[in-house]
């Protein structure tokens, strides 16, 4: 409910927030970023996400115009994911968003070893 609110806001932080504004989006979209994965590779690639959050995450990002979900009809019957066009502008953000981790995590760890 508040996710629809926030998506038809005037405000481009709570739009943009609506669509990437869980834990495990940013996360699914960096797993993505070059690759097409099944359902199963895209939870062993993030390890620690239920089967449930991520089945989810991805039907909102399919919603959101963020990911592709390709439907093959074979036996056994498989779905790929990748990233639309809309999503793959995602992604230097989302690169940015880990170099920015990089060099402050760095820094912690530096911290925390100058002081054992």
């Amino acid at each position: 409910m508040a996710r629809n609110i926030f998506k038809y806001s005037d405000c481009p932080m709570h739009r943009s927030m609506a669509i990437l504004g869980s834990k495990w989006k940013p996360i699914v979209i960096y797993a993505l970023r070059e690759r097409t994965a099944r359902f199963g590779q895209i939870h062993a690639i993030i390890g620690s996400i239920s089967k449930k959050v991520l089945t989810t995450t991805l039907k909102e990002l399919e919603e959101d115009g963020i990911l592709n979900r390709t439907e093959y009809r074979e036996l056994p019957p498989r779905v790929e994911y990748n990233l639309t066009d809309k999503g793959r502008t995602l992604i230097p953000i989302i690169i940015q968003l880990a170099k920015w981790d990089n060099e402050h995590y760095e820094e912690k760890r530096e911290k925390l070893e100058t002081t054992h």
